[in-house]
């Protein structure tokens, strides 16, 4: 099967943009926590470490979600591969 070449390009552009998005999702999740001793700043009155366990991180994976969806929605149109409505 021979793949083209909209369809190399249009999966090339997936992994990247899902590599960027993964690594952000990482450092949100482990790389805070791993620090989190070392982050003595207050953010809402509360202290960063416990703000981004608490609520920070969950803001962070829900705008990932909603620009990954739109991102690829995007992709899609570009690409001629979009779902009609």
């Amino acid at each position: 099967m021979k793949v083209s070449e909209n369809h190399q390009a249009y999966w090339r552009k997936n992994l990247r943009i899902t590599s960027i998005l993964l690594a952000i999702w990482f450092v949100v999740t482990y790389v805070v926590a791993y620090f989190a001793r070392d982050l003595s700043f207050t953010m809402a009155g509360w202290p960063f470490s416990f703000w981004m366990g608490a609520q920070g991180a969950l803001v962070i994976y829900v705008a990932i979600i909603a620009y990954y969806a739109h991102y690829m929605n995007k992709l899609d149109i570009e690409h001629g591969v979009a779902e009609e409505e």
